[in-house]
């Protein structure tokens, strides 16, 4: 029953994560940790693991929407930004195998109602023009931009959409809805370089009994990506990120409250 509950949990995570273009890792980790009670670090390395497949099955379903030839014509800006977060992810692995359960657990619910606040601001954030700066410092911005974000992704399990959408955005004057399509495609190589890491530092046996657990709560994600993908045109985007904020909150406020 409770790899059951993992696929629908994985299922309804997918559509929150699908309507918005991202993995919806964020939404996953409180789940993780609140409803089937495990440890953050465990709860990290289940999240990257459903992350990467989900992202990459929301890669897929997005590139008929978005094109592929749009996305290869801004392969720039993916291998800048992805430059930095490679060694972010590199240097996040370090702090989140490091620190205590309790502090990183602070990390995660800080870096949630930060999320939250960020979506519900969401038509704040993105009525702000681009920036018009001098593409070298274009490049530096994107690249320190790629740490931070490499850094919260490997450290909280997440693929980092949320700050990356807004930096293609306001750095790269490019369109949300390629911008989410190049988010997705920085993602994927961070993702796998945070697990990289963690293997390397003997960190995934932490997760080995769980693997029945795991490919329930992935088959469950990308179908709900799917179903968040084609159900996106049906809802105001203005309404989506308000709602989504508001439940990313409460997500966060629900794990602030569990004990470990």
């Amino acid at each position: 029953m409770r790899n059951i509950w993992a696929f629908i949990w994985g299922a309804l995570v997918g559509i929150l994560g699908g309507l918005i273009g991202l993995g919806g890792a964020e939404f996953r980790l409180p789940v993780l940790v609140s409803i089937f009670n495990y440890r953050t670090l465990q709860a990290i390395i289940i999240n990257l693991i459903v992350s990467l497949v989900t992202v990459s099955f929301s890669f897929i379903f997005r590139s008929g929407v978005v094109g592929l030839e749009n996305i290869f014509a801004n392969l720039t800006v993916i291998i800048n930004i992805l430059a930095g977060s490679l060694i972010g992810s590199y240097i996040g692995v370090n702090y989140a195998t490091k620190i205590n359960e309790k502090t990183l657990n602070r990390v995660v619910v800080s870096f949630l109602f930060f999320l939250g606040f960020i979506l519900i601001g969401h038509n704040f954030i993105f009525s702000i023009p681009s920036w018009q700066i001098p593409n070298l410092l274009r490049i530096v911005i994107g690249f320190v931009a790629g740490i931070v974000i490499g850094i919260f992704s490997s450290m909280l399990g997440v693929a980092g959409g949320e700050l990356i959408i807004p930096t293609i955005i306001m750095v790269f004057a490019i369109d949300i809805k390629l911008a989410g399509s190049l988010s997705l495609a920085i993602s994927i190589p961070t993702i796998i370089m945070g697990l990289y890491k963690y293997r390397s530092q003997q960190k995934l046996k932490e997760v080995k009994s769980e693997q029945r657990f795991i490919i329930f709560m992935a088959f469950g994600s990308i179908l709900g990506a799917f179903i968040g993908s084609n159900l996106l045109s049906y809802i105001a985007s203005s309404s989506l990120y308000v709602i989504l904020g508001i439940i990313l909150l409460l997500s966060a406020l629900k794990l602030a409250k569990h004990k470990h």
